[in-house]
């Protein structure tokens, strides 16, 4: 089968290569996919991540290039316009559990760099300034943990800090008993969880009910100086509003892997470009906003697994069958 993969990372090619083993013929297109490289997709098939615009507009294109089958190198499937895909006849799966624990590792991560002042504690120490006044931190153990949406990263990230002996509260459309009984995990409405939460981890995926999900009214009741984490999806959190609850000291700490407006900006170089985004460049000034240029997933064992499910469904495609995970 011929397949064109977008968004292809350098670091990302060797573990398709490797999982493909020839079987398909691999187009890798550094470029996204957009209105101006849709005529790259000859052939069979396409493959895409979250940084490509997959839209009616652009799955019509596609489907006029004779393309029949996306498949998503991820987990999540909020750029793919899913009815636009049906009406057109087109085959979508996406990778719904190629490596939890690179993300919740990453979330964790955040977590313990903005309580402990890593950012700033490496920029004094790299200007010879060993000082510790501004650096200041907090143990997590005893803190109550409050996790957006507990599916398979967040009950991940949940047995990771039960270990460091924090306390857990969930919310999810669907509880998990297990995580109850195993991690002591308590199941509560989103507004008891801001209201009770020390640190907050936004994990749940977009969708048009969780779009701007954290926003002016919820953060507000969130303690005074919360710690709020999002490896989940950048439109979850209303990013203007997080601004607001920085400046007024509502909002503590904030750690970012997705930002709402990430498309065109994550996953490219611009070292020799002005950036023309206001908000992300706001974030960037505070000293207690870390960001990460979405990362999370970027492990060898993520990238293989990744490589593996997405070669697994061009198989089953090519040989007239139905993809395990298809949506």
């Amino acid at each position: 089968m011929n397949v064109t993969v977008f968004s292809t990372l350098a670091c990302e090619r060797p573990f398709l290569e490797q999982a493909n083993a020839g079987r398909h013929a691999l187009r890798f297109v550094e470029a996204r996919l957009d209105e101006t490289t849709a005529a790259l997709a000859q052939g069979a098939a396409v493959s895409v991540f979250v940084a490509d615009e997959v839209s009616a507009a652009r799955l019509e294109q596609l489907a006029g290039l004779g393309v029949r089958y996306v498949a998503v190198r991820g987990a999540g499937s909020d750029n793919v316009d899913l009815a636009a895909a049906q009406r057109l006849g087109l085959s979508v799966a996406t990778v719904p559990d190629y490596s939890p624990h690179a993300i919740a590792e990453h979330t964790v991560l955040l977590v313990l760099a903005l309580a402990r002042h890593l950012r700033q504690a490496d920029e004094q120490l790299r200007a010879n300034d060993f000082r510790l006044d501004q650096l200041l931190g907090f143990e997590l153990r005893g803190k109550t943990v409050g996790i957006v949406g507990v599916g398979r990263i967040g009950a991940v990230a949940a047995g990771i800090l039960h270990g460091f002996g924090c306390q857990l509260l969930g919310t999810d459309v669907q509880p998990d008993p297990a995580l109850t009984q195993r991690l002591g995990l308590r199941y509560v409405l989103l507004p008891e969880l801001c209201a009770q939460a020390d640190i907050i981890l936004l994990l749940a995926p977009l969708t048009p009910a969780t779009h701007h999900l954290i926003n002016d009214e919820l953060l507000a009741q969130m303690k005074r100086g919360v710690l709020l984490v999002n490896t989940g999806r950048g439109g979850v959190l209303d990013t203007e509003a997080a601004l607001r609850a920085l400046d007024s000291g509502q909002l503590g700490y904030l750690g970012l892997d997705v930002y709402e407006h990430e498309k065109g900006l994550f996953f490219q170089d611009h070292t020799r470009a002005a950036l023309h985004d206001a908000t992300f460049a706001q974030l960037l000034t505070r000293p207690n906003v870390l960001i990460t240029g979405h990362q999370a997933y970027l492990t060898r064992e993520a990238l293989t697994g990744l490589a593996e499910a997405t070669i697994a469904s061009l198989d089953a495609w090519g040989s007239g069958g139905h993809a395990t995970h298809e949506l």
